[in-house]
């Protein structure tokens, strides 16, 4: 219950995206992408407030031409998480972008094209303080790599990254950050691993085109789990087919299992039985979607019957066990009051809420005292 995590993060090199540190001793930010057309600067602009009040630390942001580089600019006035601008090939996107307030360009040093084009887009990053995000993807790797390669492997990724980060390295600009994304998760861990015994700046862990909600979350929670337990991985995204603040939800519960990040409730809930007093499963989805908004930690058990839900609940902020007639509630691990079924929901939302109240208000006067 209060085991601490066991992991020891990877030493990296900090930078920051807007106002969010990536790597070093910073927290491992989660982030998304928007799906919707970036010349729809209303559709895309509540997407990201979507994905922002869902917990995003950053958001990235298809730019394929100028015009979507000018709406981008309309769209990082309306926010305030920080905007990655995903370019592709015509370094003049960058250079725009630069200039409309971009938090991060995700581009590919070696497809923009002339040394003198990957400077301007650098000096243009060097002047804004701008950080760069090298991003390998084994579906677009270079026509002299997969003729060398065969066939997409760890090393022909970590190989692709090298090439764009030398780049940079040529140019003396050390703040960026790198993926090496595949679809398989063997490969994609293996290169990370290579990547990382070779660079000291941050890296961005994905699966990539990982499947839908269901199977991308599983496949995504395996690979991004071997990494993140090896301590590799500065920032994460959970690439799914699926409504983007899926990923948001999905990355943080990975990272709060792992106890790496603590945002909002953990819940601590029995699959239920036949000896189940309530019902778990539909308090559960209830309970969930109601509380959904609460980013301040806590822990919540809800277990259906006494055999585990007393030990559970010793163990938590708010316990919910099962019992007849009425199911038994610990708060900060000792029996505070018995909940009958007619209103179990409306009773633990309410119970959770005041909690939240109260760590918000012990946390202010902390703060309030420390300063």
């Amino acid at each position: 219950m209060h085991t601490p995590s066991p992991i020891t993060r990877r030493q990296s090199r900090q930078i920051h995206v807007g106002h969010v540190p990536v790597g070093g001793d910073a927290p491992i930010a989660v982030q998304s992408m928007t799906n919707t057309d970036t010349l729809d600067v209303e559709a895309t602009v509540a997407q990201i407030q979507r994905l922002e009040a869902a917990g995003a630390d950053i958001v990235r942001v298809s730019v394929p031409d100028m015009d979507a580089a000018e709406a981008f600019g309309k769209i990082k006035r309306r926010v305030s998480v920080p905007l990655v601008a995903d370019i592709h090939f015509d370094y003049r996107i960058a250079l725009r972008v630069a200039e409309l307030g971009v938090d991060c360009l995700r581009i590919n040093p070696g497809n923009i094209g002339r040394e003198d084009r990957v400077r301007a887009v650098v000096d243009a990053a060097r002047a804004n303080g701008i950080p760069i995000r090298i991003g390998v993807n084994a579906g677009s790797l270079e026509k002299d790599l997969q003729k060398k390669y065969g066939e997409p492997t760890p090393e022909a990724l970590v190989e692709s990254a090298m090439r764009h980060i030398d780049h940079l390295d040529r140019l003396d600009f050390p703040d960026f950050k790198v993926s090496v994304k595949a679809s398989d998760v063997f490969m994609a861990v293996s290169a990370y691993r290579l990547l990382a015994k070779q660079i000291e700046q941050p890296l961005h862990l994905g699966i990539t085109e990982a499947g839908g909600l269901r199977s991308g979350t599983v496949k995504s929670s395996i690979g991004l789990g071997m990494l993140l337990m090896d301590g590799i991985g500065d920032t994460i995204r959970v690439s799914l087919a699926a409504d983007p603040v899926e990923e948001i939800k999905v990355g943080y519960d990975m990272l709060k299992s792992l106890k790496l990040r603590a945002k909002g409730i953990n819940f601590i809930a029995c699959p239920s039985c036949s000896r189940q007093n309530f019902d778990v499963i539909g308090t559960m989805n209830a309970l969930e979607a109601r509380v959904d908004d609460i980013m301040t930690p806590l822990n919540v058990s809800v277990i259906g019957c006494v055999v585990n839900g007393p030990g559970e609940a010793k163990e938590t902020d708010i316990g919910l066990t099962g019992g007849s007639p009425a199911n038994l509630v610990y708060i900060d691990g000792k029996p505070a009051s018995k909940l009958r079924n007619d209103h179990l929901v409306d009773d633990l939302e309410a119970l959770i809420r005041q909690k939240v109240k109260e760590k918000e208000a012990r946390d202010e006067d902390v703060i309030a005292r420390g300063a």
